[in-house]
């Protein structure tokens, strides 16, 4: 059934109320002010393209990212692509990326009671040392929805920094507990759009964090080819910016680790 104006209405301004919560409330500023730009590249949900053909390409300009996992879609095909398996875990560290957390099944981060996405933020950190013991999850990344206040302030207690949406990078007054990230699948049919934003970051030394999800000749919806996630790599390594996993930006911006 078609959805009504009414509806359409009420989605919008949830969805509004819902990104002025997530944006102004228990926050963890932290201000970056013209410092040497840093760009990160981040992989949602873990699809094995991330990895076996996104990792490729960062591989071969000597670059790793961030690859936010929810270990209870190990092996599973869902609407991103066919999710890691075991060994793409062992491979990720190896080849020097960072694990990041995406809580165990993948719970929506507005739609879920805080306290269960709490416990999901722990049963993935103890999936993962059971499979690679001492390894722990140092960032996460809010899956599918904006978080609730309390989801906001349970996740912070467990990680450096945690990271969204919002299509833009993080300069000026940042959120530590919910930083910016810009989705490349949003513009990929329009790469100069993405180099002008590199430039921006570069401009205002700032912390431009890219996400998507799989990266393969016949991307889903939310995932992006590999042509043109190797031509933004590049642009990004010829930008002169630092490229970092997130753990590791942080850690350039506050001295913390």
């Amino acid at each position: 059934m078609p959805m009504g104006n009414g509806s359409r209405f009420m989605m919008r301004a949830s969805g509004k109320y819902q990104r002025f919560v997530a944006r102004h409330f228990c926050r963890r500023t932290f201000t970056i002010d013209r410092r040497s730009p840093i760009i990160s590249f981040t992989f949602d949900d873990f699809p094995r393209s991330a990895l076996l053909t996104g990792g490729a390409i960062l591989r071969s300009c000597g670059i790793s990212g961030t690859y936010y996992v929810s270990l209870g879609l190990v092996g599973k095909q869902i609407e991103t692509g066919m999710m890691l398996i075991m060994e793409d875990l062992w491979a990720t560290v190896e080849q020097g990326h960072e694990l990041g957390c995406h809580t165990f099944n993948h719970c929506h981060a507005w739609n879920t009671d805080p306290r269960l996405f709490e416990s999901e933020i722990c049963e993935n950190r103890q999936a993962l040392q059971k499979i690679i013991p001492g390894a722990h999850f140092k960032t996460l990344s809010f899956p599918i929805g904006t978080p609730r206040m309390q989801t906001k302030h349970r996740a912070s207690k467990h990680f450096l920094c945690c990271r969204g949406g919002g299509q833009t990078f993080n300069v000026g007054k940042t959120d530590l507990n919910y930083l910016s990230a810009y989705f490349l699948e949003q513009n990929r049919d329009n790469p100069n759009a993405i180099k002008r934003v590199i430039d921006q970051n570069s401009e205002a030394g700032g912390w431009l964090i890219f996400a998507t999800h799989d990266v393969s000749e016949n991307p889903t919806r939310w995932g992006c080819n590999p042509d043109f996630f190797e031509e933004i790599v590049h642009y990004s390594v010829k930008s002169g910016a630092k490229i970092l996993p997130v753990s590791k930006g942080y850690e350039a911006l506050t001295g913390e680790s």
